[in-house]
């Protein structure tokens, strides 16, 4: 019997005046609708991978506030658990001319209409899911997350 493990993924969902900040991605040959968002790297803190995932997916500097949630998706087609943990937080700031990760095609500040009528686009239910819990008031204190001990 092999070991299951899931995947942990973070993500981060950003609204200023009204509009969230999403990436456009390929994924599986095709484009679609993300929020910022990426995987845990060996050492780093669930808060500082989001922060890094942001920086290298839109170029702005991300300030996580909350913890939106923690969601459990399987993708199907490869037979893979992710476990995303959700932050919502504000940009302070972007950093002009950096290159953005080469599976982003370019960043969109899109409201929640544009975002509801896109769906088809979304990569997973996840994107609208966290923009509706976002929305609805979920913000947990970061302080939920424990620290990391070796």
């Amino acid at each position: 019997m092999s070991e299951w493990k899931a995947s942990v993924t973070v993500a981060a969902v950003i609204e200023a005046d009204g509009r969230f900040l999403l990436v456009e991605e390929i994924h599986d040959g095709r484009p679609v609708l993300n929020q910022p968002a990426g995987h845990l790297d060996p050492g780093e803190s669930l808060i500082e991978a989001c922060v890094r995932e942001v920086m290298e997916e839109t170029a702005h500097r991300f300030v996580p506030e909350a913890l939106v949630g923690v969601y459990r998706y399987l993708y199907a087609p490869k037979d893979v658990t992710f476990l995303r943990f959700a932050f919502s937080g504000r940009t302070d700031g972007a950093e002009s001319g950096r290159a953005l990760d080469k599976e982003i095609v370019r960043t969109h500040w899109l409201t929640h209409d544009e975002i509801v009528a896109r769906r088809s686009e979304h990569r997973t239910p996840l994107v609208m899911q966290c923009i509706e819990d976002y929305r609805s008031g979920r913000h947990f204190p970061l302080d939920v997350l424990s620290k990391a001990f070796s």
